[in-house]
């Protein structure tokens, strides 16, 4: 019996299931109702036009009436909706809409692809703004571009972080326009975590676009050209994009009394049939299942859409196909960098309270010593116990899409992070690898799951340092010199076995380095010699992501961007250096041996691919003198030009930005002994060098109670026996009482939770405070070295004077 089947809505499901039915049964009557005049385009391609990336507007156009009704023989009848569901007599009531004429058409099958519509909220004065526009269709399309084009506008709001917020920035700023981005949550693109974003927060500012975070829209005034946002922050346009996400078509299915989700997607079962058996529901309108957790959700891509339009064509011709759910896998361009995700994100798995565990690493994208090479961060989350991989996300600018698609092979095929070692891909130096960025991933998980390192996340360090954890930096000086993170002491891998003396065996030890290689190495150093250790995971790269100050890094790069329009054209480069494949520190320690050999005057041309080199080489510097004169990102290729100055001359801002801190401890009181740690420990917090000079009776804060044997004389004997042993003997400068004063501040301060004086100075040492004990007053009390506790230097007033020439804050107590 000829079967008939009614399709609503065209685009990525709609044609799919009508062409897909037709292959498999050629006397089927199949009609297509579009309520707009175009039946299949390239709606992921729309901002690209726009933006003058795709020129020809007809190339969008995947199918016309015409050549699919010809080729497929379908009934397509555009401009025409489907306004009723009439179940019981199996048909759809039809508004033609030049006409306003309505009808009804029978079917025998029915399926639903009106797609997702633009969430457009009430928000006061949205009706009166003018160049108000949002982008779903071809005619959406159209009215933007003629804008652009015609009104040339100059500045532009667009309102969402997500997929169609950011590529429409991106290509509006393509157009010349100056765009802020505005988006009410923490972080843009929802689909990867906060750490992996923030990478793509620090790019789109450097892009020159304003991007605004939690902060939503309050009000559009004087017609849209002012946007109020919900902190007070007014902001001028010309014209604005809405686009905060989208919201399945589901009204004909709901007043169908077909089953809706809690999300407003249609509900279906794994055939995608409806509550109705013989009407199937398909693309974004739906309610899909979780590929990973299986807890229905929406998610609106144009994979699934297209795959579960053939399904249905499948399932309606008698085939036992069904739909598995959906993984979620999506990638996106973000001006020069691409992001992408597959399967659940960190955010999902505590939401549903599901255990997991978390790697991240910055492989490069290809063999570094073949050109253009670029590190990808990737992010990988699993179970610990069975292996079984959540998800992945990775940004980077080169070789993204790849990792990603891999790991969403590797889902879908049931693999587990210990099978993904074992991957064969292919190797090229222009392309990969030996050790592929997912082979490495699975290196990397296996290790976790096997015990050989235990690791923290970007999120638990500060509170770790604030607490008093002992963390170690063991990158090279040099990398320091690019930013670290504060309270960490440096002990490069290199020294790390001679200098294991240094380190506390009563606890843990946390060790960090740049992208997380280094700090696994040191673990297992450590670990091996007795210490209990945690590898910070990612590294230094992942937790500066998140933690740089952005507000401060912004007014730097205006500094910059302002130096950059010098004019160098008529700069000749004394030297040219390329260190493209290298990662971070090479391409610095590269720039230091060059500048070397170099005199005042010359101009060093550096080529680089790690994207972190151009925020690296203006805080190198500005730390060692030197001028940097521009930087451009041309080709995935960043060039510097560095002039070089003195190392005795420092630039204007290191003469008069002195960042350091000096406290001369005279006193030898419980009570200000405490202020004074607690002082040097907030000063070293907040990012500042800081020297504690002890001289005369503040030398007796660090003596040890159990001090071994010394020669000393008779003066010295004496003075030795009536002066404190260490914190635990010291007076209080008032109320002293005969030594109970100082055992009544102790006790308050315990159930107070203040650190006692012990734990004070432990904390401030591991923060990187420098102690120094003055040779000349423990010349003249007769202290020796051998008294004072581990980790005090000896100095005279010059090292004292030196430390206070660089600092900001100058204390005596």
């Amino acid at each position: 019996m000829r079967k008939k089947i009614v399709i609503v809505g065209g685009v990525a499901g709609g044609a799919t299931t009508a062409a897909r039915l037709r292959r498999l049964d050629e006397q089927a009557e199949i009609v297509m109702f579009e309520r707009g005049e175009y039946i299949s385009f390239a709606n992921c391609g729309l901002p690209y036009y726009i933006g003058g990336t795709i020129a020809e507007r007809d190339a969008l156009l995947v199918q016309t009436v015409e050549g699919m009704s010809e080729k497929f023989n379908l009934d397509i009848r555009i401009q025409s909706e489907v306004i009723a569901i009439n179940r019981e007599r199996k048909t759809v009531t039809v508004k033609h809409l030049p006409t306003s004429e309505t009808y009804e058409e029978s079917y025998d099958y029915l399926v639903l692809s009106p797609g997702a519509s633009p969430i457009k909220p009430n928000i006061p004065g949205i009706a009166e703004a003018n160049a108000l526009f949002t982008l779903r269709n071809i005619p959406d399309t159209d009215r933007i571009k003629a804008y652009v084009d015609e009104k040339k506008p100059k500045k532009a709001v667009v309102i969402g972080g997500g997929f169609i917020g950011v590529e429409m920035a991106e290509n509006l700023w393509e157009r010349g326009i100056d765009v802020t981005l505005v988006e009410m949550a923490k972080q843009i693109m929802a689909p990867v975590d906060y750490e992996m974003a923030a990478i793509l927060h620090q790019h789109i500012r450097d892009k020159g676009v304003r991007l605004i975070l939690e902060d939503g829209v309050a009000a559009f005034e004087q017609q849209g050209k002012i946007v109020r946002l919900q902190s007070g922050t007014t902001i001028e346009t010309d014209m604005i994009v809405l686009a905060i996400g989208v919201k399945p078509e589901n009204e004909l299915a709901k007043q169908a009394g077909l089953a809706i989700g809690e999300r407003g997607g249609i509900q279906v079962n794994e055939y995608l049939q409806t509550s109705d058996p013989s009407i199937y529901a398909i693309g974004d309108a739906i309610e899909v299942m979780d590929y990973i957790n299986g807890k229905p959700t929406h998610i609106p891509l144009a994979w699934p859409a297209n795959r579960q339009g053939r399904i249905v064509a499948d399932h309606i011709n008698g085939r036992n196909v069904h739909y598995k759910g959906t993984l979620g896998t999506a990638i996106a361009k973000v001006f020069d960098m691409t992001v992408a995700a597959t399967g659940n994100n960190e955010k999902t798995l505590q939401r549903l309270g599901i255990q997991y565990e978390v790697i991240h690493i910055h492989p490069n994208s290809h063999a570094s010593y073949y050109p253009g090479a670029f590190p990808i961060a990737l992010k990988l989350l699993f179970d610990r116990k069975t292996g079984r991989i959540f998800g992945a996300q990775a940004v980077g600018y080169d070789g993204v899409d790849k990792r990603i698609d891999v790991l969403a092979t590797a889902i879908k095929g049931g693999m587990t992070v210990f099978d993904l070692p074992d991957l064969e891909l292919a190797y090229a130096p222009p392309y990969s690898s030996a050790k592929d960025p997912v082979n490495m991933a699975g290196y990397v998980a296996t290790n976790i799951i096997e015990d050989m390192v235990e690791t923290i996340q970007w999120y638990e360090v500060n509170e770790l340092v604030k607490n008093g954890a002992c963390l170690v930096d063991v990158r090279e000086e040099i990398e320091r010199d690019m930013g670290f993170i504060p309270g960490s002491i440096n002990i490069p891998l290199g020294q790390l076995r001679q200098r294991l003396h240094e380190l506390p065996k009563d606890e843990t030890i946390y060790v960090y380095c740049q992208v997380g290689l280094r700090g696994y190495l040191a673990a297992r150093i450590l670990t091996q010699h007795g210490f209990r250790v945690k590898n910070l995971d990612g590294g230094y790269k992942t937790y500066v992501a998140v933690y740089s100050d952005q507000q401060e890094q912004r007014k730097e790069e205006q500094t910059e961007k302002q130096v950059g329009r010098v004019d160098v054209m008529n700069v000749q480069a004394t030297t040219t250096l390329d260190v493209c494949g290298l990662q971070c520190p090479g391409p610095i320690m590269k720039v230091y041996q060059t500048m070397e050999q170099l005199k005042d005057g010359d101009v060093l041309e550096v080529k680089a691919t790690d994207p972190g080199f151009a925020r690296d080489i203006q805080s190198w510097c500005k730390k060692t003198g030197n001028t940097l004169l521009k930087t451009t990102f041309e080709n995935k290729t960043f060039t510097a030009y560095i002039q070089k100055g003195t190392k005795t001359t420092a630039s204007p801002e290191k003469e008069t930005k002195k960042d350091g801190a000096t406290l001369v401890v005279f006193s030898g009181d419980l009570d200000k002994a405490i202020a004074s740690f607690i002082i040097a420990s907030g000063a070293a917090a907040m990012g500042k060098k800081v020297t504690m000079f002890f001289t005369f009776w503040g030398l007796n804060i660090l003596r040890k109670k159990d001090a071994p044997p010394v020669q000393k004389d008779m003066l010295e004997k004496m003075f030795g026996m009536m002066m404190p042993k260490g914190v635990h003997d010291l007076p209080l400068s008032k109320m002293n009482m005969a030594g109970m004063g100082p055992k009544m501040i102790q006790y308050v301060m315990e159930k107070k939770h203040v650190d006692d004086i012990e734990t004070l100075m432990k904390n401030a040492m591991a923060a990187g405070v420098k102690l120094v004990a003055c040779s000349m007053s423990m010349d003249i009390m007769g202290i020796k070295k051998e008294e004072l506790i581990d980790g005090i230097e000896i100095g005279g007033v010059a090292t004292y004077l030196g430390d206070a020439e660089e600092a900001g804050l100058n204390l005596f107590i």
